[in-house]
């Protein structure tokens, strides 16, 4: 049998491991009326969407899994459970798992960071005027934004980047509030399934924070590449995004670079600035497009910056005009070029980024001060 690629399998090195896994998995599957979807090739104990099946979509297109199956994942944690899975059980890649107890850490911790980042809130600032809630945190320059003795982390993170109706908003880069959402998220399953791990991770904020290329090391999962890109409209809940901005001149406004984002589920991405106001995709590929459009070269201290006031005006003309949206959209909708490559690519990524596993069993996370 040809194997198949893409979708859940477990990799158990032991055949009665695999076959335990796949019964809890059905299982489950079945007590959310997914089963009927799903294709299983028990030899090799994967799992994928059946063709022609309500979820299945061309392209692997899961933006409109919601739509197709009439799933809420915002009032519906069982619904939102529902998307996670139809979206990796339609993936172009192979989601691999030791156990079912680990695929189920793994979904809880998805769910978690969509939800974590459906309620962030934030100032946008680039520079060190980037702050904290002085009452949980401090700032050291060799060691970051670290934790004061004694204040949960989980409860830190949240003061942060969850404020109420009457705020305030902290300042933070939209790559350094991605990092602060993926923790919480993991955080809050750590709580519930290795509470010894979530003790270690305290230590380690109360330490040194964990940010940037080794943040990426140590939490994320980069699933996809450039030789092999994956399809510009699949996206599972929770996965960190990043939209590149493929205008060289405005690209070099500090923050403009592009745009790092989580897909929340039922075609949204989340706005960090304006948390009530989602992206679908197309309004977040014209948003990044016309930032061209907000580029002025000589703002204060001599610096480029970029209007937002001019951005906001000519999307908004943009997405009124059906005709101007699919110009701009076959543009942007193509995979973006190489690093220091401005030509023909559009914003959309070739990989995403998924949070490694927590769960005791399988622990993917190794922490560097802990």
């Amino acid at each position: 049998m040809t194997a198949w690629q893409g979708g859940i399998r477990f990799r158990a090195a032991e055949a009665r491991a695999r076959e335990h896994a796949l019964t809890e998995l059905r299982s489950r599957l079945d007590a959310l009326g997914l089963w009927d979807e799903v294709a299983v090739d028990t030899s090799q104990a994967y799992l994928r969407l059946a063709p022609g099946g309500r979820a299945g979509s061309p392209e692997a297109d899961t933006l409109g899994l919601c739509a197709r199956l009439g799933l809420d994942p915002v009032a519906d944690p069982e619904d939102a459970e529902r998307e996670i899975l139809l979206a990796m059980l339609a993936g172009p890649i192979d989601f691999a798992f030791d156990s079912y107890a680990q695929l189920a850490s793994a979904v809880r911790v998805r769910r978690n960071i969509a939800a974590a980042a459906r309620r962030t809130a934030l100032s946008f600032d680039t520079s060190l005027a980037a702050e904290r809630p002085a009452d949980y945190w401090t700032y050291d320059r060799a060691r970051g934004f670290t934790i004061l003795p004694g204040r949960p982390l989980i409860d830190a993170l949240r003061a942060a980047t969850q404020p109420g109706p009457a705020g305030p908003l902290y300042a933070f880069s939209c790559y350094r509030a991605s990092e602060y959402v993926i923790v919480l998220g993991m955080a809050e399953e750590m709580q519930a399934c290795h509470p010894a791990l979530l003790a270690r991770l305290q230590r380690q904020w109360e330490t040194r924070a964990i940010m940037s290329g080794e943040f990426h090391e140590v939490f994320l999962r980069e699933y996809g590449s450039l030789d092999a890109p994956l399809p510009p409209r699949y996206y599972v809940p929770g996965d960190r995004v990043w939209f590149r901005n493929p205008d060289a001149h405005s690209s070099d406004v500090s923050g403009y670079e592009g745009s790092w984002v989580f897909y929340l589920g039922a075609g949204l991405f989340n706005n960090f600035w304006k948390r009530d106001q989602p992206y679908d995709l197309t309004g977040k590929c014209v948003e990044i497009y016309h930032w061209r459009d907000g580029f002025r070269p000589d703002g204060p201290q001599g610096r480029a910056w970029i209007d937002e006031r001019i951005v906001d005006a000519r999307t908004a003309a943009t997405l009124a005009d059906p005709a101007a949206t699919a110009r701009i959209l076959e543009r942007m909708l193509r995979i973006r070029d190489p690093q220091g490559v401005y030509d023909r690519g559009g914003c959309i990524d070739a990989t995403r980024e998924g949070p490694r596993s927590v769960h005791p069993d399988s622990v993917e996370v190794t922490l560097p001060d802990g």
